[in-house]
């Protein structure tokens, strides 16, 4: 770890079938506060057989400094540091032979915003991508310059209309993004609900870990 890369070399922790058998792999990004076992305490809900569940630590628990709609300069160099811990942890899973459309990003709050970013700055086909709680990083005229393809991948967003944190039109602006990208994107926006995650979210991600173990290579 150093000041330029604050996030490196944090620990990961491990749930589900361990990652020399899996077939398929989840990471889970924590928000701001979070620890990685406490996102990881997800994968007690999310018992589909066959993943291996992954969850990199943030440095003294945040993983920037400022809010996700604040310049993208003034999280620097966390936020970089943030993206690399994720890409990091994908090509670790990678090595193994689990390709990106078996690896599902699931995040919550700032994780959430960081799995939607990652993937819009690297777009293929993943498993999935879950932003509980989040939208893309960045001021309104940051949020251009995304290219490639997503090549279908389910994309869902889950916040509420009333959650302090994020904005409601930041999520909205996030889900045509990752549309123009090749997203098959699904919003739900829950009235009164604040910042958490609720049952039925946590039920559609778990479809869509069904549909990514029953998709065959």
């Amino acid at each position: 770890m150093s000041n330029q890369n604050p996030h490196q070399g944090q620990s990961v922790a491990t749930a589900g079938v361990l990652l020399a058998n899996a077939e398929e792999a989840m990471v889970i990004m924590h928000g701001r506060g979070g620890t990685n076992h406490q996102a990881l305490a997800l994968s007690d809900y999310l018992n589909v057989p066959g993943f291996a569940f992954l969850a990199p630590q943030a440095a003294n628990h945040s993983w920037y400094p400022h809010r996700f709609i604040a310049p993208r300069k003034s999280n620097e160099p966390y936020l970089s540091s943030a993206l690399n811990a994720l890409h990091d942890v994908i090509k670790h899973i990678e090595a193994q032979g689990i390709p990106t459309s078996k690896i599902m990003l699931l995040g919550f709050s700032q994780g959430a915003c960081l799995c939607g970013e990652y993937a819009a700055r690297h777009p293929k086909r993943y498993g999935g991508v879950m932003i509980l709680s989040g939208g893309l990083i960045g001021t309104d005229d940051e949020l251009t310059g995304y290219k490639g393809s997503l090549d279908n991948t389910p994309i869902f967003l889950g916040c509420s209309d009333v959650d302090e944190h994020i904005p409601e039109k930041r999520v909205h602006q996030s889900a045509e993004i990752l549309k123009k990208l090749d997203g098959n994107v699904e919003t739900r926006i829950y009235p009164g609900m604040g910042h958490t995650i609720n049952n039925e979210e946590l039920n559609v991600v778990k479809s869509i870990m069904e549909q990514v173990v029953a998709t065959e290579l």
